[in-house]
């Protein structure tokens, strides 16, 4: 059968309010007392048979998730949304004969309904949910555990991660402190949180079946993950809302499921806070999410890896990441890495057995200095890296920043020189797919189409893409059967 990823937020229109999924972002501050333990005694009758259990039963060796539970739950609340969409006005007659409508004065909007979950981080309103629950929201509201309706604002949203911060206005408001996922151990039992089928406040536990997954799931092409997956049952309306680790830390904001039917199966996944915590910052303190660039394309070396391709490149073990390209004028090439070199630790950091190349970059800013161990014909060298940003610049984003490549709303793949030579241009990146609500949708581009210009500069990479800085006013470009056409966009 297909394989599904389902967001345990999205759910249909027809659905009740509160039953879809949510993201949240949060404050890093902790909240005293958040992370304090209490000892629960139990008295245990001993003088039964001794065969009346298989085994005995000793204070303290089985988990009590009471305290999580408790300490956690007032924080989780309820993110309701309302959207407009614009629903296209069809008439039967030009339909028939085949007469394009409905583009211009002929479209009315409707109002859908949905939401999901959200964690309080801070007492004064800070909120972290999903970047699917909220976006596109025209109005926002947050139902807090005793039952108090708040409206609320979007402080920033990040799709690349999949987290989003909203706020509400309020003070000495219940708010979970951050755990450290790295710290999570597999096996170790949490707690998942949120409001599944408008069912405020459930509360299922299940252990860490795995850490680091990398699913392809988040529907960006830039996308950072690196999921906790558990067995805690996660339904639509769970989305943002909190994975718990039994002190009552938040250590991860559930986001989606594998699924064939929609509902539970059996796996869920969560974004760790290592992730969270740094785009809460960033969007607080800067308004923009301060991604720093290695500036490489990789493989992770596994044992495919290894079995493919591993007699080729003089690889035969596990571990680290094989640099397939180097990005020209990145910070990789301006410290010396080449194409073909093995990157086996980051500051210290071996990759590899559940640690991601991908989480750990998520954690750094533009012009921050790294030290990574490259392997080179069998020598190993400590490289020194100043990270830089998406435009190649080792500085870190002002809040004014746009970024061409996620305005125009799509994803973009580079064309081969024999494509080019056929075109009769120098380069391009092709659209692979198109956004609802970018540029290329609003454009009217299609499919297929290859973009050479954005604002009159020339793209003939994925990499001059990423680089454009600005809100995008032109592209040009040819589609595949030779017509060039220009677009402008015209405020």
């Amino acid at each position: 059968m297909e394989r599904k990823w389902i967001y345990a937020g999205i759910v249909a229109a027809a659905l009740l309010v509160g039953s879809g999924t949510t993201y949240f972002i949060t404050k890093t501050n902790y909240m005293k007392g958040a992370g304090e333990s209490r000892v629960v005694e139990r008295v245990v009758e001993t003088d039964k048979a001794p065969a009346a259990h298989f085994t005995s039963y000793t204070p303290r060796e089985y988990p009590d998730l009471t305290y999580a539970a408790e300490n956690a739950v007032p924080a989780v609340v309820n993110i309701e949304v309302t959207q407009q969409v614009a629903v296209r006005s069809v008439d039967p007659f030009l339909e028939f004969f085949g007469i394009p409508q409905g583009y211009s004065g002929g479209s009315r909007s409707r109002e859908i309904r949905a939401g999901g979950s959200g964690v309080i981080i801070s007492p004064d309103g800070y909120i972290v949910t999903n970047h699917h629950v909220i976006n596109n929201a025209t109005e926002l509201k947050v139902k807090l555990y005793d039952g108090r309706v708040f409206p609320a604002e979007i402080v920033g949203t990040d799709p690349t991660t999949e987290v989003a911060l909203i706020k509400i206005d309020g003070e000495g408001l219940p708010s979970l402190a951050f755990g450290d996922s790295d710290a999570l151990r597999l096996g170790e039992w949490v707690l998942a949180i949120g409001s599944p089928f408008d069912l405020q406040s459930t509360i299922t536990a299940g252990i860490v079946s795995a850490k680091s997954r990398n699913l392809g799931a988040i529907p960006n092409q830039y996308r950072v993950e690196s999921f906790i997956q558990t067995d805690a049952a996660v339904n639509p309306g769970n989305s943002g809302g909190a994975l718990v680790n039994t002190a009552g830390e938040l250590v991860g904001i559930n986001t989606l499921i594998k699924s064939q039917t929609g509902t539970y199966m059996g796996y869920s996944f969560a974004i760790p806070s290592s992730i969270v915590r740094k785009v809460v910052v960033d969007l607080k303190e800067y308004g923009v999410v301060q991604r720093a660039l290695l500036g490489i394309a990789y493989r992770d070396i596994d044992e495919e890896f290894v079995e493919r391709f591993g007699e080729e490149y003089g690889i035969d073990g596990v571990g680290g990441v094989y640099v397939a390209e180097v990005t020209e004028g990145g910070a990789a090439e301006a410290a010396g890495v080449r194409k073909g070199d093995v990157i086996t630790e980051v500051d210290g950091t071996t990759l590899g057995n559940n640690v991601n190349l991908g989480e750990i970059m998520s954690r750094y800013r533009p012009n921050d200095k790294i030290n990574i161990s490259v392997k080179r014909n069998g020598k190993t060298k400590q490289m020194e890296v100043v990270l830089r940003n998406k435009a190649g610049k080792a500085e870190l984003l002002s809040r004014d920043y746009v970024d061409a490549a996620e305005e125009l709303g799509g994803r973009f793949a580079e064309i081969s020189d024999k494509a080019a030579k056929e075109l009769r241009i120098d380069g391009g990146v092709r659209v692979t797919g198109i956004d609802e609500d970018g540029v290329l949708a609003r454009a009217r581009v299609r499919n297929g189409f290859i973009i050479t210009h954005v604002n009159e500069r020339p793209v003939r990479s994925v990499d001059d893409l990423n680089r454009i800085a600005g809100p995008v006013r032109s592209i040009d470009g040819v589609y595949p059967n030779g017509r060039g056409v220009s677009y402008t966009l015209i405020e």
